[in-house]
């Protein structure tokens, strides 16, 4: 005690001392007669008092085990507003759009927070993966918020392990944090697998520009780039991550690009069922030369054997080239009696950049009826040069209709970029990168 009190003692109790002090200042009482000082409970290292004034107020604990991504159906308000997703902090926002894309809202990514570490992993391998799922991913689903030195601290260690450098200071690309983390350090199996050998996390879109296409889609480009690299897909991905052809930050070939809601793979996966162009029966043979002449994209260049023969009698086709199809044989069988399926994977996500900023936009949830929201993880400031930003989700419900083929004819017909509505123009002006997802293959993945 402060004070010296008549009847305390220095430290002694029933003849055996367990402390020093001066005499007549020391009581003891039982232990059920103490409670906390609420004055004092919680108290942070001054270390975590001064995160917490670099980075405001916003609490952002540590959450272990698994936490599910969120769905939502319908009404997206309770999610939204300032201080959702994920706070940027020295240039982090390539890699804040590119994690909340990845995590928030969809399990595609979830073999990254869980596979087992093996002795050729890094010896840090469980720390960068602990730091991106306890840390981030699982707060930002359970929360809807990451502090900024949380990122860092994931920052931090992808400068020191990987061979990408300036992470936690300069202006990157997505694709640089996705080599850094996916591929070099948490090792993670290709998403792609060509029909080359080669394999790949993520697919650049190479073509050559078309004057005539005003709105191309993600749809159409993605499958003349395909055509023009002769390759196909060995298998249908669990997610496919595709860049738009543009160079740099500020050469785009098309100054609008329309992301595609589903994207059709059928005619780019090898030994897949397709259907022949002109009677619709099963393909056995393709025509590269033949695209586009009857019909639209790479189905257009598959045929019957019976169709083939006959529309290359026409004299203008006797100089194609063709080439058969690898049939599974137990379709081949089972022809005469089902249709030839197609395969489609569903757009969750699209990264967009204007000058060097990057946001996203994300769907809530799997689904056509899953709502979409806006994310920017630097909409607001507080404060100057020892200020912070906020980040902010907001909702974006005119977004399926704008990718719908009315909205996007709507889209089409305001010439002037001026003209479109604010989240319209930044979806088909800045579209950087598209994420789709095959919700069939994530069940076994």
């Amino acid at each position: 005690m402060e004070e010296e009190h008549f009847g305390y003692n220095d430290g002694t109790f029933n003849g055996r001392r367990y402390f020093q002090c001066s005499p007549r200042k020391a009581m003891f009482v039982s232990l059920n007669m103490c409670q906390k000082d609420g004055r004092f409970q919680d108290v942070h290292p001054v270390l975590n008092d001064t995160k917490i004034k670099t980075f405001g107020q916003v609490q952002c604990p540590v959450i272990p085990g698994a936490v599910g991504p969120i769905s939502r159906k319908g009404n997206l308000e309770s999610l939204c507003g300032k201080y959702r997703g994920i706070q940027g902090h020295h240039n982090s926002c390539y890699l804040d759009a590119t994690l909340f894309s990845m995590f928030t809202f969809t399990s595609v990514f979830d073999s990254l927070l869980f596979r087992p570490q093996t002795e050729n992993d890094v010896p840090q391998y469980q720390e960068v993966q602990r730091v991106l799922r306890e840390e981030i991913v699982n707060p930002l689903r359970q929360n809807l918020y990451v502090r900024a030195d949380r990122v860092m601290k994931l920052r931090t260690l992808l400068e020191n392990l990987s061979s990408v450098t300036g992470l936690t200071s300069e202006e990157k690309d997505p694709e640089e944090f996705l080599t850094s983390l996916i591929a070099q350090i948490l090792r993670a199996e290709p998403f792609l697998k060509l029909s080359s050998g080669q394999e790949a996390y993520h697919y650049q879109l190479f073509v050559e520009k078309d004057e005539h296409l005003i709105l191309p889609s993600v749809q159409q480009l993605f499958e003349q780039s395909f055509l023009a690299s002769d390759i196909k897909l060995k298998e249908v991905p669990a997610c496919l991550i595709i860049q738009m052809p543009r160079f740099g930050k500020s050469f785009k070939m098309y100054p609008r690009i329309l992301p595609s809601q589903l994207l059709d793979v059928t005619d780019i996966i090898e030994d897949s069922p397709r259907q022949c162009t002109v009677c619709g029966k099963l393909a056995e043979f393709e025509c590269k030369d033949c695209f586009g002449e009857f019909g639209v994209g790479l189905e257009s260049i598959a045929f019957c054997a019976k169709c083939l023969e006959t529309v290359h009698s026409h004299q203008r086709r006797s100089s194609h080239g063709w080439r058969p199809l690898s049939v599974p044989i137990e379709f081949s069988i089972l022809q005469d009696h089902c249709p030839v399926p197609r395969l489609f994977m569903e757009l969750f996500a699209v990264v967009c950049i204007e000058t060097s900023h990057y946001v996203a936009f994300v769907k809530c949830g799997s689904g056509s009826d899953a709502p979409w929201c806006f994310f920017d993880s630097m909409a607001d400031r507080k404060g100057e040069q020892n200020g912070y930003n906020i980040p902010e989700m907001v909702s974006c419900p005119n977004l399926p209709y704008w990718l719908s083929d009315d909205g996007a004819q709507s889209l089409r017909e305001m010439k002037d970029d001026r003209q479109l509505p604010e989240h319209a123009k930044r979806l088909l002006c800045d579209a950087y990168m598209c994420m789709y997802q095959s919700p069939d293959v994530m069940m076994y993945r």
